[in-house]
C-alpha cells in the first residue's frame, strides 16, 4: 500500500504545479498588458476580480528622497558629527563605480535595461521553477525592489514602522500594487534614474543604507572608488544582508561574492582575466564605524550637543519636536557652525590637561566667542559624553545654560558661581555714573547692617521686590572678608578692582544706584544659568557672584568690553541647508549698544593691570607680554568655583575650573588635583594657566591690537596710598 501511495501523491503535486503554472502565466499576461487596455472578458470570476482590484490600485508613486544623514560641520568644513535614522549619503549615478552598477544588475536583474518594470520572462522562469520543482525563486526586478524600498521608506519617515512590508510578508495585493507602480515608474523615469534611486536607498547593513554609506562602512572608501571584488561583495549583500554579512560570516559572503562575479562573467560584463583575479582576491574589510550623533564623536562633543538642542528647540525647523527630530535625523541637512576647529583643538588640550584622569570629578571648561559677531569659536570641557573606564563622564554641558530663554532644555549644567568676575560690571556702572576712575573708596568697612542706606531709584517692582523691600533685602550683617589681610583700608577704586578686594567692591556699590548696576548687568547679557532669569543685583551677595553663570554667558559679557561697548548675542549656527540646496533659518549676529564706549575703555584699562600687577600676576605664561589682554580672576566663597575671564580685541574667553557635581557644594579646599595639593583653590591657580596657555596660541591665529585708550578724567586723580605687598585673589 505504501509503495503505491507515493507515486500517486507525487503525480498529484506535479499536476497541481503545472495547473498553477498555466494559471499564473495567464495572470502575468493580464498584469503586464491588462492595465494598458480594458480587459474584455474572463471566464474565471476570481481572475476577473483580481483584474478589477488591480485596475483600482493607484498608479502614482511619490518618489521622495530617502532618509538622509545630516552633518554638523565646523566653519572650515571639518565634520563634527552625523545624525541619522538610517546612515545614508546620496550620490549621483556617475559618482558610483561602474563595477557596482554592473554587479547589482548582474545578480539582481540581468534584463534590467530590456523590460518595462516587470520582467515577464523572469516571472515565468521563477514560477516554472517554484511550481514544478518546489523552489523559492524571486522574480522582482530592480524597479519593483525600488518601489518596495520607496514605500517602506515613506512609512518609516511618517513614523509607521509597523506598516513596513518585507519581501516574505507580501500579500497578493501588495505584489499587484508593486507591479503596477513599477510599470508606471518606468514611464516617468529613465533606467539610470531608477538605478541611481535604487542604489541610494537599498539596505546593506544596519550601519549602512545606500551604496555610499556601505562603501564607507565596509571598505572606508567611496562608491566611486569601489574595486571589482568590493562591488561584487556589496551587490551580493542586498539579497540577504544578515545571511551574507562579511563580518559575521565571511565564508558565506565570499561564496556570494564569487557568485556575483560568475554572473558578471556569464553576462559578458567582465573578462575571464578580471574574473580570475577578483575571485582570487580575499575579502579585505576596512570597517569605519558609523558614529551616530554627538555621542559618536570625540571632536567638539558638547558644542555638538548644544547645536543639536538649538535645532530641536527652534520652530523654524518644524512646528513640533517630532518634526524637528525627523528633519535632523532624516533630512540630509548640512549644519555649518561658527566653530574654529583649530581653537577647539587647543581648548580641548588645555581642559584635558587641567585635571588629568580626575577620579574626583573636578570639572574644567572653556568657551571663546568673537567680539563683534558673537560667534562661538571654541567650547570644550574635560569630560566624556559616553562612559569610559577611568574617565569623568557626563552628558551635561558645563559651558551653557540649563534652559534657553523660552524654557527649552539646553542640557547645560546651569552655570557656576562667577565670584569676582562680577566686579568689573560694578566698576562699569561707577564709570557710567560719571565718577572718577581712580577715586578713593573706604575698603576698611566690613559691616553693612540691615537698614544701611543703599540707593535704589527704581519706582517699580524689579526682581520680585518693591523699592522698600529691596532696601531691606540689601541689608546684611556679614563681616566681609578679603582674601588677605592688609587691604582693609582706603584705596583707589581701580586698585581695589585689579587686586580683587571684596571690601572695595562693597564700598563702590555703596555709592551707586543699584538700579544702574542691575541695568549694567542686564545689558551685557548676564543671567542665571539655571532658569535664564536676570541676576538680581538687589541681592547683595550677587555683587560677589553668588548666582551661577555659564562660561558662554560670561565670555559674551566680557566681549562687550572688548568690542567698545557693543554686546552681541552668542551664535553657533551660520547656515543650514538640505541636500536639495534649500536654506533654513540660521543665526546671524544680533548686536546692540550696551555700554558707553568711554565706559568700556575705562574697564579695559583697569583689567589690563590684573595680569600685570593684580590678582592675575602669578598666571603663566604671561600673555600680556605678547599681546594686549584684559582679564579678571574669580573665586567663589568656598573656593569650589574658580575662573579667569579675559579678552583681546579679537577673542573673549571664559575659563572655569571647579566642582561640577550635583549641587556644586563641594569646597575647593585641602584638595589634590593632578597630584598637586591645594590648601584652597583660586582663579589664578588652574583656571588661570588653562586660560593663558590657550590664549597664547589662540592670539597667533586671531591677531589683535591695543585697546582704545580711555579719555582722560575730568579732574586730577586722588592721591593713591602706597600699596602693600601684592598677593593673589
Amino acid at each position: 500500500m505504501a509503495r503505491n501511495k507515493g507515486p500517486k501523491t507525487g503525480l498529484g503535486k506535479v499536476l497541481l504545479r503545472v495547473f498553477g503554472f498555466f494559471f499564473v502565466s495567464t495572470l502575468c499576461g493580464v498584469l503586464i498588458t491588462g492595465f494598458l487596455a480594458p480587459v474584455v472578458a474572463f471566464t474565471s470570476t476570481t481572475l476577473g476580480g483580481s483584474v478589477g482590484f488591480y485596475q483600482s490600485l493607484p498608479a502614482e508613486l511619490d518618489v521622495d528622497s530617502p532618509s538622509l544623514s545630516s552633518n554638523v560641520v565646523a566653519a572650515d568644513g571639518t565634520l563634527i558629527a552625523t545624525f541619522f535614522a538610517e546612515n545614508r549619503v546620496k550620490v549621483p549615478l556617475e559618482e558610483m563605480s561602474p563595477f557596482i552598477r554592473e554587479a547589482i544588475i548582474a545578480i539582481e536583474d540581468s534584463r534590467f535595461y530590456e523590460h518595462t518594470g516587470v520582467d515577464a520572462h523572469g516571472i515565468l522562469r521563477a514560477l516554472s521553477s517554484n511550481l514544478t520543482q518546489g523552489t523559492r525563486q524571486g522574480a522582482s526586478t530592480l524597479t519593483q525592489q525600488y518601489v518596495t524600498n520607496v514605500l517602506n521608506e515613506s512609512r518609516l519617515s511618517e513614523g509607521r514602522p509597523e506598516d513596513v512590508v518585507l519581501s516574505g510578508q507580501k500579500t497578493v495585493g501588495d505584489k499587484l500594487r508593486e507591479i503596477k507602480l513599477a510599470l508606471e515608474l518606468e514611464k516617468r523615469f529613465s533606467k539610470n534614474q531608477i538605478l541611481e534611486g535604487y542604489l541610494n536607498i537599498v539596505f546593506f547593513n544596519r550601519n549602512a543604507y545606500g551604496i555610499e554609506a556601505a562603501s564607507r562602512y565596509f571598505f572606508s572608501t567611496s562608491a566611486m572608488d569601489l574595486t571589482l571584488p568590493q562591488a561584487a561583495l556589496l551587490a551580493g549583500l542586498v539579497n540577504g544582508p544578515s545571511i551574507y554579512d562579511p563580518i559575521a560570516d565571511p565564508e558565506a559572503a565570499l561564496k556570494r561574492r564569487n557568485l556575483v562575479l560568475d554572473r558578471m562573467l556569464e553576462q559578458g560584463k567582465i573578462t575571464p582575466v578580471d574574473h580570475g583575479v577578483a575571485v582570487a582576491t580575499p575579502i579585505e574589510l576596512n570597517i569605519t564605524p558609523s558614529l551616530q550623533g554627538c555621542a559618536g564623536t570625540s571632536f567638539a562633543t558638547y558644542f555638538c550637543d548644544y547645536v543639536s538642542h538649538l535645532i530641536l528647540n527652534n520652530e523654524a525647523y518644524g512646528s513640533t519636536v517630532e518634526e524637528r527630530e525627523r528633519l535632523l535625523y532624516r533630512g540630509g541637512l548640512t549644519i555649518t557652525t561658527t566653530l574654529d576647529s583649530r581653537l577647539q583643538n587647543l581648548a580641548q588640550q588645555q581642559v584635558d590637561a587641567s585635571a588629568g584622569a580626575n577620579p574626583d570629578k573636578w570639572g574644567a571648561a572653556m568657551t571663546t566667542v568673537q567680539p563683534g559677531t558673537g560667534k562661538i569659536l571654541a567650547m570644550a570641557q574635560n569630560t566624556v559624553f559616553v562612559p569610559q573606564e577611568g574617565k569623568y563622564d557626563t552628558q551635561l554641558n558645563f559651558n551653557v545654560d540649563a534652559k534657553d530663554e523660552n524654557g527649552y532644555d539646553l542640557n547645560g549644567a546651569g552655570g557656576f558661581q562667577p565670584g569676582s568676575t562680577m566686579k568689573p560690571f560694578i566698576y562699569a556702572e561707577w564709570l557710567n555714573e560719571g565718577k572718577h576712575p581712580t577715586a578713593v573708596v573706604d575698603a576698611s568697612r566690613r559691616v553693612y547692617p540691615v537698614g544701611f542706606p543703599w540707593r535704589s531709584s527704581c519706582g517699580k517692582v524689579l526682581g520680585g521686590y518693591s523699592t522698600a523691600q529691596k532696601a531691606q533685602n540689601l541689608g546684611a550683617d556679614d563681616d566681609l572678608q578679603n582674601n588677605d589681610d592688609g587691604y582693609y583700608r582706603p584705596m583707589p577704586i581701580n586698585y581695589g578692582l585689579y587686586n580683587s578686594i571684596n571690601t572695595a567692591t562693597f564700598a563702590t556699590a555703596a555709592q551707586l544706584d543699584f538700579c544702574g548696576i542691575q541695568k549694567m548687568v542686564d545689558t551685557v547679557g548676564l543671567h542665571s544659568g539655571l532658569d535664564n532669569a536676570p541676576v538680581n543685583m538687589h541681592q547683595i551677595g550677587n555683587l560677589l557672584g553668588s548666582i551661577g553663570v555659564a562660561p558662554l554667558v560670561l565670555a559674551s559679557a566680557y566681549a562687550t568690553f572688548a568690542n567698545d561697548g557693543t554686546y552681541c548675542e552668542p551664535i553657533a549656527i551660520t547656515q543650514v541647508s538640505d541636500f536639495q540646496g534649500r536654506e533654513y533659518e540660521a543665526q546671524t549676529p544680533e548686536c546692540r549698544d550696551a555700554v558707553k564706549p568711554a565706559v568700556a575703555r575705562g574697564v579695559n584699562a583697569v583689567l589690563q593691570d590684573v595680569m600685570k600687577v593684580g590678582s592675575g600676576v602669578w598666571i603663566e605664561p604671561k600673555v600680556h607680554t605678547k599681546v594686549p589682554v584684559a582679564a579678571k580672576t574669580g573665586t567663589s566663597n568656598n573656593n569650589g568655583a574658580t575662573w579667569v575671564a579675559g579678552y583681546t580685541t579679537t577673542l573673549a574667553t571664559a575659563s572655569f575650573f571647579g566642582d561640577t557635581t550635583a549641587g556644586q557644594q563641594r569646597a575647593g579646599q585641602n584638595v589634590t588635583i593632578n597630584g598637586k595639593f591645594y590648601k584652597s583653590l583660586d582663579g589664578y591657580m588652574i583656571a588661570g594657566p588653562q586660560w593663558a596657555n590657550y590664549m597664547v596660541e589662540a592670539v597667533a591665529l586671531y591677531p589683535s591690537g591695543p585697546f582704545l585708550a580711555p579719555a582722560p578724567p575730568p579732574s586730577p586723580a586722588p592721591t593713591v596710598p602706597a600699596p602693600p605687598q601684592l598677593t593673589a585673589r
